[in-house]
């Protein structure tokens, strides 16, 4: 099991923190909204706001956080507010990315960099290298993701490698994911009080525990997390399999 016993920084007994957190930032736009601001100032906030999620993420003994940054959607928007996201990122790696590598955070990437301006793929890849050690937090950053086209790329890799049909299992498959290599999620939570999965590991989150709640994501903060995980540990993981509550109540022979 994915999941264990936290016992680091503030995290309380009766919380079973989970290994590996996916979160959907959503609600950056009608947070700024609601303020009459424009919506890159939202994202600006959510990007403020990332910040303090991963230190609670340390704090709870948290191992691997995975955000959605941008998706291959995201394209589809106005072109004033892509090339301002684009812009954002840059400014978070050269503004965070410095501190993120003294805390020991280690930054990974999935998605594809095809399309992305040079200079940004070339930050991209500068940030990866320079955290690549790191253990205390993996980063994974799912820019230019979307989980429809990363099973297409991990079947052409397939194909490439010449894999015969027979050789392929799950197990198999999963190594040609851009996750390869990171558990599956254990729990992920969606902010802004939309309830779909909008394309996001699409294979990996199979059985994973979902929470979704309506705050905005600017304004999702460390008591915000705290209760996703008190929710998600008082739920019983199956994977499938029939529950022990289910077992006792099974009528017996004799």
């Amino acid at each position: 099991m994915s999941s264990r016993d936290g016992q680091q920084g503030e995290t309380a007994p009766q919380l079973r923190i989970p290994t590996h957190v996916a979160i959907i930032m959503d609600g950056n736009g009608r947070w700024a909204q609601a303020r009459g601001l424009p919506r890159l100032a939202g994202h600006r906030a959510g990007t403020e706001n990332l910040r303090r999620i991963i230190e609670a993420c340390v704090e709870f003994g948290i191992r691997y956080l995975t955000i959605y940054a941008f998706s291959t959607e995201n394209w589809a928007r106005p072109r004033d507010e892509v090339e301002g996201l684009m812009s954002i990122m840059e400014e978070v790696i050269d503004k965070e990315v410095p501190e993120l590598h003294r805390q020991g955070v280690q930054i990974r990437h999935i998605g594809a960099l095809e399309g992305v301006r040079p200079e940004l793929q070339r930050k991209i890849r500068e940030a990866i290298e320079l955290t690549r050690h790191n253990q205390r937090l993996v980063l994974v950053v799912a820019f230019n993701y979307g989980g429809r086209a990363e099973i297409v790329h991990a079947v052409r890799q397939i194909l490439a490698a010449g894999l015969k049909p027979e050789e392929v299992t799950e197990a198999i498959f999963a190594q040609y994911l851009y996750t390869a290599g990171i558990p599956d999620p254990d729990l992920v939570i969606r902010t802004s009080g939309e309830q779909r999965i909008s394309n996001f590991l699409l294979w990996q989150t199979a059985y994973s525990e979902w929470y979704f709640t309506p705050v905005y994501w600017p304004d999702f903060d460390k008591a915000e997390l705290r209760k996703a995980l008190e929710a998600y540990s008082r739920r019983e993981r199956r994977f499938g399999r029939v529950s022990a509550v289910d077992m006792s109540a099974a009528p017996r022979d004799g």
